[in-house]
C-alpha cells in the first residue's frame, strides 16, 4: 500500500515576509537544487529572501541566532546536506546542527529545517530535486507557515524563559534598594 503524505495549504500574507536562507554548501551541487526549491516557494508565498553560506552544517544555526539578532528577517530558512561517512562525525553533525535549530526556535524563531541527513549520494540527490522529494520547498514551506502563526498569535515578540530585566526595571529596583540619606 503507498503512503499519501498530506501537504498543509501554502501560507497566504496580507503583508510581505523576508526570509533568510543560510546555506552550507559542501556538497555544492545539492546545496543549490534546495536553494532553487525553498527559492521558489519563497516566491510563490509572495515573500523576498536573501542567502548566506556558511561553512557547515554546525554553523547554521549560529549564523540564525547572530542574524536574528542583528538583522530584521521574519523567518529563516537552514540548508544542507550531510551524507554518512565512515566516522561517528556524522552523528554529531546531524544531531547538533538539528539541535540548534530546535532550541532556537523553541525561543520563538520561525526556522524550516532543510538540512539533509542521509546515508548516500542518491538519497541526497532524491530529497533536494525540485521535481522529484524538493525538501528544499518543504523547509521554506514550514517557515513560511510559522511566521503565519507568528503573526496571527501576536505582533510582538516574546522570549522563551528568562528576560533581562530592562534599564528602567533595574533602575527601579536599584532605587529600592538604595538607603536614604
Amino acid at each position: 500500500m503507498a503512503e499519501t503524505e498530506y501537504t498543509l495549504p501554502r501560507a497566504g500574507f496580507d503583508a510581505p515576509v523576508k526570509i533568510l536562507i543560510v546555506v552550507a554548501p559542501f556538497y555544492r551541487d545539492i546545496a543549490d537544487q534546495l536553494i532553487t526549491g525553498a527559492t521558489a516557494e519563497i516566491e510563490a508565498s509572495g515573500g523576498t529572501w536573501t542567502i548566506e553560506e556558511v561553512p557547515g552544517a554546525l554553523e547554521l544555526s549560529t549564523s540564525i541566532g547572530i542574524a536574528e539578532r542583528m538583522s530584521n528577517f521574519d523567518g529563516y530558512v537552514a540548508l544542507g546536506c550531510v551524507i554518512r561517512g565512515e566516522t561517528t562525525h556524522y552523528e554529531t553533525v546531524c544531531n547538533d546542527s538539528s539541535r540548534g535549530l530546535m532550541l532556537l526556535g523553541l525561543q520563538g524563531l520561525c526556522i524550516g529545517n532543510g538540512i539533509l541527513t542521509v546515508e548516500n549520494r542518491d538519497q541526497a540527490e532524491a530529497r533536494a530535486n525540485p521535481d522529484r522529494m524538493n525538501k528544499g520547498a518543504g523547509a521554506a514551506a514550514a517557515a513560511l507557515h510559522l511566521v503565519a502563526l507568528a503573526r496571527k498569535w501576536g505582533t510582538g515578540r516574546k522570549g522563551v524563559g528568562f528576560v533581562p530585566a530592562t534599564d528602567e526595571y533595574r533602575l527601579a529596583g536599584m532605587a529600592k534598594d538604595t538607603p536614604k540619606a
